[in-house]
Order: C-alpha cells, then structure tokens, then sequence
C-alpha cells in the first residue's frame, strides 16, 4: 500500500503544480482564457487529493480480504 500511495501523491503534486504553472503563465501572457484556466485551478486544487483520497480509501476496502486470507 505504501507504493501505492507514494505513486499517488506523486501524480498528484505534479497534476496540481502544472495546473498552477498553466494558471500563472496565462496570467502573464493575459489571454481571454485566464480566468476560466484560474477556476479550473481553484476547482482541481480540491478535486484532485479529494480523489487520491477516494482512491485509496477504495483501495483498502478491496484489498482488505487479501490480508485477512493470509491470517
């Protein structure tokens, strides 16, 4: 699980620092698209450890009889 969890925040760290880097280029460059690629940063800010959070709270409960079929 420990593998598991470091691939996952792994992912994470670099889906919501490209978000930001995304966000902040375009702010600088000032496109029309700026306020909707801020939002969508705001947005996955919460969205994205919310799912890695999902995904291995899902992960324990799926995985939790092979540990007990070992006992």
């Amino acid at each position: 699980m420990s593998k598991a969890k470091r691939i996952a925040a792994i992912i994470g760290i670099v889906l919501i620092l490209s978000m930001y880097l995304v966000s902040f280029l375009s702010a600088i460059f000032a496109t029309e698209y700026s306020h909707g690629l801020f939002m969508a940063s705001i947005f996955c800010t919460i969205i994205i450890p919310l799912m890695i959070y999902l995904y291995i709270a899902v992960y324990k409960i799926v995985h939790r009889k092979d540990e007990s079929e070992e006992d």
